[in-house]
C-alpha cells in the first residue's frame, strides 16, 4: 500500500490535501488540513475537490486555513512595507533626528536607534 494518502472521491486518484469531516448535529462540513492519520468517518480529498466542494442545501461549509501555508499579506501588512521604504529612503531626516533636532522626543538612555514607531532598545545587561 502506498504511504501517500489519495483523495476520497470516485476515480481521483489524486494526493489528498485535505480532510472534509461532517458534523451532522450542526448541519456543517468542515474542510481542514489532511490528517495526520486516515480516519473512518472523514474523507480526504485532492487541491481540486476541495476547492470545489459544496454542502447540501441548509448547511454551512467551515473552511479551516492551514497554519503551515504562507499567509497572503494584508493590506496592512503592504501599507508597513511602504512605509518602511518611504522612512529608508529619507536618511538625511533621520540623522538630524538622531543629532538631537528639535528636542521634541524626551531621550531614552536604553534607546539605541528609532525607525518610525519602532525603537531599538539596549539590552539591560549591558
Amino acid at each position: 500500500m502506498s504511504p501517500v494518502r489519495r483523495c476520497s472521491r470516485t476515480a481521483c486518484g489524486r494526493p489528498a490535501v485535505a480532510t472534509l469531516t461532517y458534523v451532522y448535529a450542526d448541519s456543517t462540513a468542515v474542510l481542514g488540513p489532511l490528517a495526520t492519520y486516515a480516519e473512518p468517518h472523514c474523507y480526504d480529498l485532492c487541491a481540486e475537490h476541495s476547492e470545489r466542494l459544496t454542502a447540501p442545501r441548509g448547511w454551512e461549509v467551515v473552511r479551516l486555513l492551514d497554519s503551515s501555508a504562507p499567509a497572503r499579506p494584508s493590506g496592512d501588512d503592504l501599507e508597513a512595507l511602504a512605509n518602511a521604504v518611504r522612512e529608508a529612503a529619507r536618511p538625511q531626516e533621520r540623522a538630524a533626528e538622531a543629532g538631537g533636532g528639535s528636542g521634541a522626543r524626551t531621550a531614552d538612555p536604553m534607546e539605541v536607534a528609532r525607525r518610525g514607531h519602532l525603537r531599538v532598545l539596549r539590552s539591560p545587561d549591558n
